[in-house]
């Protein structure tokens, strides 16, 4: 009966698990619907005020002076990882960190080997990770899920503007996790700074012209920062969604997957108990057999 207790106290272990894995579902998935439907709107803005500002700096007359758009030989570069502050969201950090190493050895192996790319962690997750593997940490920022909205973002947006203006770095890339449902997120690698005016073959946009007061030129230099700003909200949010749906996705799975095992434990145990009672049986028979 020894084996018997191991597996109730199993199943029973078992169990415990799957009520907390279904609710962290169940708050995974109110929080994936709030954030969702952010990021379903921002995300038409931002792509408009991204398009009007390549349009607008299309018809421009000559060339504008901002140092935001200054394309710099990269000599030091800064990577921003954006994680998140807790786990259990299957390898949603993990393939940030695996992202950011293969990117880094492809595209910036010299300055790597020279010490010049530095990581900025936006997460708990990725500055773990980076401490962990002593990499050159140039700050983190763990708060700002805490209360994730357009004016803390547009705060770090404006550190970083800082940093490039100063001629600290030369080039800014941000990995991040950008969502398409609950299941599917995909790693993406953008540069924040300089900022291209250059259009993606994928969305390239149509030429417009637009009438502008008070000038055009005016108007590209009061958009570059919003449309930073914008852009560093747009990625966090994308990246607080696809957290919620990984990690709906991850608490799901092991639902599923104790309840497979509860019912293994709970078929193994009633042939155990089933073979204890006929050895009962049996050794009460042959006591009244020998008895005879």
């Amino acid at each position: 009966m020894g084996g018997l207790k191991e597996i109730r106290i199993r199943i029973a272990s078992v169990k415990s698990t799957q009520k907390i894995t279904s609710a962290m579902k169940m708050v995974a998935a109110a929080r994936l619907r709030k954030s969702q439907e952010k990021i379903t709107y921002l995300r038409p803005y931002a792509n408009k005020l991204d398009q009007v500002l390549k349009n607008v700096h299309k018809n421009l007359e000559g060339d504008i002076e901002n140092d935001l758009i200054k394309n710099r030989k990269p000599e030091k570069v800064l990577i921003v990882l954006v994680t998140s502050n807790r786990g259990l969201c299957g390898a949603f950090n993990a393939n940030i960190v695996k992202e950011a190493s293969q990117y880094i050895n492809k595209v910036y192996s010299k300055q790597k080997q020279q010490n010049k790319v530095s990581f900025f962690a936006i997460g708990k997750k990725g500055a773990d990770s980076l401490k962990s593997h002593h990499l050159q940490l140039e700050g983190e920022n763990n708060e700002i899920f805490d209360d994730l909205n357009f004016k803390n973002t547009s705060i770090l947006a404006q550190h970083f503007m800082d940093m490039f203006t100063s001629g600290k770095y030369d080039r800014i890339e941000i990995i991040y996790n950008q969502f398409k449902n609950a299941a599917i997120q995909y790693v993406t690698t953008e540069t924040f700074l300089p900022l291209s005016f250059e259009d993606d073959q994928k969305n390239k946009t149509a030429e417009l012209d637009y009438i502008i007061e008070p000038n055009s030129q005016y108007m590209v230099l009061e958009l570059i920062p919003k449309s930073l700003k914008i852009k560093m909200f747009k990625i966090i949010l994308d990246s607080y969604t696809s957290e919620h749906g990984a990690r709906m996705t991850a608490m799901h799975m092991a639902t599923d997957n104790a309840s497979d095992l509860i019912k293994d434990l709970s078929l193994h145990y009633n042939k155990a108990r089933q073979s204890a009672i006929t050895n009962e049986l049996l050794d009460i028979v042959g006591g009244a057999e020998a008895l005879k």
